[in-house]
């Protein structure tokens, strides 16, 4: 199970958006797969959330 230290990904963004952003980009990559013919053999959730980790995608709060 992925237990990253959430501090570091959030930097003033609150948890709700972490959780939002994360389920929508692992929808995207579910849906990408699927339409591919790909199978993921990881989690798409723990794809999406390693992707704010790792900075390649960033949350963004909307005002």
């Amino acid at each position: 199970m992925l237990n990253p230290n959430l501090d570091s990904i959030l930097e003033g963004n609150a948890r709700y958006s972490l959780v939002i952003a994360t389920a929508k980009r692992a929808r995207e990559i579910s849906d990408e797969a699927l339409e591919k013919g790909e199978i993921i053999t990881e989690k798409p959730v723990s794809l999406a959330l390693e992707e704010f980790i790792q900075g390649s995608r960033e949350i963004e709060v909307k005002k």
